[in-house]
């Protein structure tokens, strides 16, 4: 056959192709903006189209808890798509700051991420159009612009959740849709889709990966690493669109161009939406500061990062605003599709500069890194924190390496002075000198500077203090000389015929074997005070096994200990005689046995979702233990024999809620109050907890009208860290030689007169992040965790939220000893 032929059939073959594929309203069988797309129907259409057009690649990146998939669809122009690794690599070559690249050669990637909140609907819908837009060539100019560009298209980053609105709103609609915002269609019942399966906030959860479905797309993230990424919500459905730029607080470490392009970008949305008459408003609101952002987490990563913000959750298919408008469906998907396509121009016609300022952004950071700090080294005095802390670094492409053996002086992250310490074997060593320096610092930083109080979440959030570790920030360059921790033997001091095993309780690691012992109907004790034996000293804390009270079944325990202690990684010691050398012989009452847990979670109505989903999430997923999850209701028949730890959430509960758990603790349960819980029986007895209250300050008011969109800085506290004062002879500090709360609210407790002050914030406790005067004030003296007795039972008080987003790791080490430890 005849080059030409062949040529001019492979085109036609190609249109017709194009020419044939069916829109989404063709394909779906109603016109896109009627009704909601099911989640498995939005990922049908996908492989349907890239079936028919070589152009486009899906690529899956994993599944949802509860099984759904998550894929990318990646499109570009032909030329693009025959070199497409070639790209990947080259672009991953440039965010190392290597040189070998051609620039005028490469085109820049564009990621668009839609629904990452499940119940702000209108943006997978939109997806489905840009799919099909993008490779259908139905709209002008798009050719060109993907001859420059490659999109990345997540169609929905939170899968579970947006289906639990789909199926909810479908479950309520009547055939015509109800615009009155009162009509149940527009009343979203508890948990609401905002989450995924375990209530998370995956918008929150970027640069913590806590998620299996951010694990997932970070992973693919790190193997991309595009120039632009675009994150598409919904907020109130009586706001007007946003869109970048951004407002202020804006990170110090953010380059000139990154705050530019936005202003960019910017300009030429704000083109198409004056030609349509839409309203919109931009540098409000949404600010660029906390890492954990699909906006802000890109900027970090050296792209420029945008969150576009369309008017919309729980408006349904149509609903009347508070200005007497009708918003519909359709009308949100035209929105966020302008949006997108204006966007995909902007990068396309600016590909060049985007690729070179993007490389640059790396040459500057690897020769001059932002702040004042050149490295960070976490001593390695709690090594199973520093792992995860290691961990959390690799998922984020930042490289570290071990100790050495040196004296260094830095500046102390829990005295924030200056201090002199030796750098040792299985210290961690951050150096800023590489690629990640300007993500490196935005996490380690121990004050971050803070433009306006007016921000969109917490302003504190520094590693060392999260994960409760020691540390030390250096204005020197530092590179520590192994590359891996020198691991220790797991089992020692072995004997023919042990009397015990001894293990530590230092991290919630222990808390597995713990576990996992007690699940093998092993009894278990533990140390209340120091002791010695066999030349070695034990912590009070310390988790015992005796030999003779647990043989059973003709199975030698020493086989089950070895075997666990391994599974675990947790390392357990042999000890050869009950006979001890300091501290109480073995047979004393100093060494009681631990309950085993059977333990139910308050959830529903009352309850905070997220604070329902980070203890179930932690108890499922961490630890693989089970939990029973009752509503409120279900206190009526709670049982001390099916129940024996019951875990109260943030929340509001019913007023009378304390006569059913007082009851219920005096018969020897155990009750753990979290946060806002902690209020439902506060100043009621028989508990102990009592608000600590404050004189009202007579002031005249004296603020300005202009002033009246921002906070008072006096009071504002959007998530500040203080230092706690602990107790760490009783079981609930075990295991935690400091501790750092993150307090989000002026909540503070009497210190309990018949009880255990376990936790207390003494005067200048606060260290880092927004805290007005008025609430550090407020904060300079009470108590935040708290152990009272009751009748045969336990109170446990926490007040600050010890689980936050599941990456405050030293809080977990607190809830953990709260659960299984506390008696």
């Amino acid at each position: 056959m005849k080059p030409l032929l062949l040529s001019l059939m492979l085109f036609v073959g190609i249109y017709a192709a194009k020419a044939q594929t069916k829109s989404p309203d063709d394909y779906l069988g109603y016109p896109l903006g009627s009704r909601f797309t099911s989640h498995q129907k939005v990922v049908d259409y996908f492989h349907y189209v890239a079936s028919a057009h070589p152009e486009i690649k899906i690529e899956k990146y994993g599944k949802t808890y509860e099984g759904r998939e998550l894929m990318v669809a990646i499109v570009s122009s032909k030329a693009n798509m025959a070199r497409l690794e070639e790209i990947r690599q080259n672009n991953v070559a440039l965010s190392q700051a290597k040189s070998n690249v051609n620039i005028q050669k490469q085109p820049a990637i564009l990621w668009l991420s839609y629904n990452v909140h499940g119940n702000e609907a209108s943006s997978t819908e939109t997806a489905l159009k840009m799919i099909y837009t993008l490779a259908t060539g139905t709209a002008s100019n798009v050719q060109q612009w993907l001859d420059n560009t490659v999109v990345i298209i997540d169609p929905c980053l939170n899968p579970d959740g947006r289906d639990r609105y789909v199926n909810f709103f479908n479950s309520v609609s009547g055939v015509i849709p109800n615009p009155n915002p009162n009509s149940r269609e527009h009343q979203e019942p508890w948990p609401r889709g905002r989450s995924n399966h375990y209530y998370f906030d995956l918008n929150r959860d970027w640069a913590w990966q806590t998620q299996i479905e951010t694990q997932g797309r970070i992973a693919l993230y790190q193997q991309w690493m595009p120039e632009v990424h675009v994150d598409f919500h919904e907020q109130s459905y009586n706001s007007p669109y946003y869109f970048a730029p951004a407002a202020e607080p804006v990170h110090e470490s953010l380059s000139k161009w990154q705050r530019d392009f936005q202003v960019t970008v910017g300009k030429n949305n704000a083109k198409y939406f004056d030609a349509q008459g839409w309203q919109y408003f931009t540098k409000e609101h949404f600010d660029l500061l906390y890492p954990s952002y699909g906006d802000t987490y890109p900027l970090y990563n050296g792209a420029i990062g945008m969150t576009y913000e369309q008017g919309g959750i729980n408006a349904g298919l149509a609903v009347t605003t508070a200005d007497g408008d009708l918003l519909t469906l359709k009308d949100r998907i035209d929105h966020h599709f302008t949006t997108g396509m204006a966007t995909l121009e902007t990068v396309s016609t600016h590909a060049v500069p985007l690729i070179n300022e993007f490389k640059q952004f790396f040459v500057d950071r690897i020769a001059n890194p932002p702040g004042q700090y050149k490295t960070y080294v976490v001593k390695g005095t709690q090594l199973s924190r520093q792992k995860k802390l290691a961990d959390l670094l690799r998922k984020n492409g930042i490289q570290f390496s071990y100790g050495g053996d040196r004296n260094l002086s830095g500046y102390d992250f829990d005295t924030q002075k200056k201090k002199s310490f030796r750098l040792e074997r299985n210290d961690l060593v951050v150096n800023l000198q590489q690629p990640k320096a300007t993500l490196i610092n935005v996490l380690f930083e121990p004050h971050t500077m803070v433009s306006d109080s007016n921000t969109y979440d917490i302003t504190a959030w520094a590693m060392p203090y999260a994960y409760g570790l020691e540390a030390y920030a250096l204005k020197e360059s530092v590179q520590g000389k192994y590359t891996a921790l020198e691991e220790k033997n797991l089992l020692t001091d072995q004997v023919a015929m042990p009397y015990a095993w001894a293990f530590s309780w230092n991290s919630v690691d222990d808390a597995k074997l713990l576990i996992a012992l007690q699940q093998e109907n092993l009894k278990v004790r533990i140390a209340d005070q120091a002791f010695s034996s066999g030349g070695r000293d034990y912590q009070a804390g310390t988790l015992l096994v005796y030999r003779k009270e647990n043989e059973q079944n003709g199975v030698p325990v020493s086989e089950k200990i070895k075997t666990l202690g391994i599974k675990t990684g947790v390392s357990v010691n042999a000890i050869s005689t009950g006979f001890v050398e300091k501290g109480k012989d073995f047979g004393s009452t100093v060494y009681p046995l631990l309950k085993l847990p059977k333990i139910s979670v308050l959830s529903g109505t009352e309850t905070s979702s997220i604070a329902v989903g980070e203890i179930w999430h932690f108890f499922e997923q961490e630890l693989h233990y089970p939990v029973t999850m009752l509503s409120v209701q279900g206190l009526r028949n709670l049982s001390i024999t099916e129940t024996n730890v019951l875990i109260l959430p943030s929340g509001y509960y019913p007023k009378d809620i304390d006569l059913k758990l007082a009851s219920w603790v005096e018969q020897g349960g155990k009750l753990i109050l979290m946060e806002d819980a902690i209020t439902a029986v506060a100043g009621k007895k028989p508990f102990e907890i009592k608000k600590k209250e404050f004189p009202k300050e007579e002031s005249i008011y004296t603020r300005a009208y202009g002033d009246k969109d921002k906070s008072d800085f006096n009071d504002a506290i959007p998530g500040a860290i203080f230092k706690v004062n602990l107790d760490q002879t009783h079981p609930l500090a075990l295991g935690l030689d400091r501790y750092y709360a993150l307090v989000t609210d002026d909540k503070i407790y009497e210190p309990l007169a018949e009880g255990w002050n376990v936790g207390v914030l003494a005067p200048g406790a606060y260290l880092t992040g927004i805290a007005g005067k008025n609430v550090q004030k407020k904060m300079d003296n009470g108590l935040l965790y708290g152990v009272q007795h009751l009748g045969s039972g336990t109170v446990v008080y926490i007040a600050t939220n010890v689980m936050f987003r599941q990456f405050w790791e030293s809080g977990k080490q607190l809830f953990t000893n709260a659960v299984f430890l506390v008696n």
